[in-house]
């Protein structure tokens, strides 16, 4: 296949590099585990770097922008206290390790450090960090082939200044509704981030496997395509039997290759966007992909702090009336009062919620899209969006003393199912099989060498 490959009339013909953002603060510690040079001087061993009248402050000197440079391959860096899993119920810091080039830029009041490296060599970072080293090849080559090229639109848009319509949260107000979406959080510095808001990247914190570096050269360069553009493949830890499409959840735009399916061989996606379809679909445990109990499948894909989470394909939270008021205040900035009912006004293809009405005694509102919902409802992130509400002890006012929610499924369920793939790998699918399968009508191309 030709190697140059044009993407909105830009060319990627070689393995380019990717910039990472990894931690930011006031103050970052960090140790250079082998000789790297900065700024003409050789540097090794412990290091601080501050924020400091709108520079980076380094050995009693400010910087617009401060680089490390490894002198060799093999070099690496470490960085203290670096959070990984934001927002989520497992949240927690370490000290991470990383191959490549150190950088160090203002980002506000604070500094970033920010890691770059050849594209390829950090997909075996992602590929370890998203899942074990000893998930089959074909489920590792497929991932592969997704994180590469959801990195790619990522790259190309930043390049482009493409980036108003990916930072942050986008919100639509009035006409008693509130409607946000969050994508490409804040990315305007570097590429994309380390943690699960992009693709959950520990440098070589993890150990990577042979079985990794294997899938990364099988599939080097390799992208999913439509119609000659690099596809931007989403991908979610189980989608709980059917697979939403993208405009349920971010900007309403319908890509063809993200589409609604069933996650199972030779079945048909349900119309879940009906109420009563979904309701029975949310409360039974339909054979699919990714309904399974298998440790040894759930091990390729669920590191430790993952299994923390042992209901993903149905699960049940309950909450006290004084506990659903206390989480909408904190998360919306909103006083409901007391809330009445929790009603489903739109639902996407997967029976994700995209649009919830909250009916309190002071006010009524209409909240979305998936993850504002998500938001909303928990300290950290519901599993999905995908649940229907039980009300229960009502007072002669209506009002519960105590809700449940039903769910089905872990994250947004766009693209690629990780659980259900890990399953089809199992059963002897191939790689593109797997890909095709998430991603009808989507071509495999390999746009690139690996250099």
């Amino acid at each position: 296949m030709k190697p140059d490959f044009k993407y909105n009339k830009m060319k990627i013909t070689t393995q380019p590099n990717v910039s990472v953002g990894i931690v930011s603060g006031r103050e970052i510690k960090f140790c250079l585990n082998a000789t790297y040079v900065a700024e003409g001087m050789p540097s090794a061993g412990k290091q601080t770097v501050s924020f400091s009248e709108n520079g980076v402050l380094w050995n009693g000197k400010t910087y617009r922008q401060l680089e490390f440079l490894p002198q060799s391959d093999e070099a690496s860096f470490s960085l203290y206290d670096v959070t990984i899993g934001v927002n989520f119920h497992w949240e927690r810091k370490e000290t991470q390790t990383f191959l490549g080039k150190l950088k160090f830029i203002v980002n506000g009041n604070s500094v970033c450090a920010v890691n770059e490296l050849p594209v390829e060599r950090y997909l075996e970072s992602v590929i370890s960090s998203e899942m074990s080293a000893t998930s089959s090849l074909e489920l590792l080559k497929a991932h592969a082939v997704i994180s590469r090229s959801w990195l790619l639109v990522q790259m190309q848009n930043r390049r482009k200044g493409e980036t108003t319509a990916h930072v942050a949260a986008s919100e639509i107000q009035g006409n008693g509704e509130l409607i946000r979406w969050y994508d490409r959080e804040d990315h305007t510095l570097f590429d994309v981030c380390a943690d699960d808001h992009c693709q959950r990247y520990q440098g070589i914190t993890k150990e990577t496997s042979a079985q990794v570096a294997e899938a990364i050269r099988q599939t080097a360069g390799q992208v999913l395509t439509d119609e000659d553009e690099i596809c931007d493949a989403r991908f979610s830890k189980c989608c709980g039997g059917e697979t939403e499409e993208f405009q349920y959840c971010w900007e309403n735009l319908r890509k063809p290759y993200l589409v609604a399916l069933r996650d199972a061989p030779q079945q048909e996606a349900l119309d879940l966007t009906v109420e009563a379809n979904a309701d029975r679909w949310i409360r039974s445990s339909p054979e699919s992909f990714c309904n399974t109990r298998d440790a040894k499948v759930l091990s390729q894909v669920l590191n430790n702090y993952d299994q923390e989470t042992s209901d993903f394909y149905r699960w049940r939270v309950e909450y006290t009336q004084q506990q659903v008021q206390q989480l909408l205040t904190e998360k919306l900035g909103i006083d409901f009062g007391a809330v009445v009912d929790l009603i489903p006004v739109e639902r996407g293809t997967s029976g994700r919620l995209s649009k919830l009405r909250i009916v309190g005694e002071k006010l009524t509102l209409v909240i979305g899209k998936e993850l504002e919902i998500r938001r909303a409802l928990s300290k950290s992130h519901l599993y999905s969006s995908a649940f229907v509400v039980d009300a229960f002890d009502r007072n002669e006012q209506g009002i519960p003393k105590r809700f449940a929610l039903i769910g089905a499924g872990w994250g947004h369920g766009v693209g690629l199912c990780q659980i259900g793939a890990a399953v089809m790998g199992e059963r002897g699918y191939s790689y593109k099989e797997i890909l095709l399968h998430y991603y009808p009508g989507a071509i495999i191309k390999q746009i690139y060498r690996q250099s």
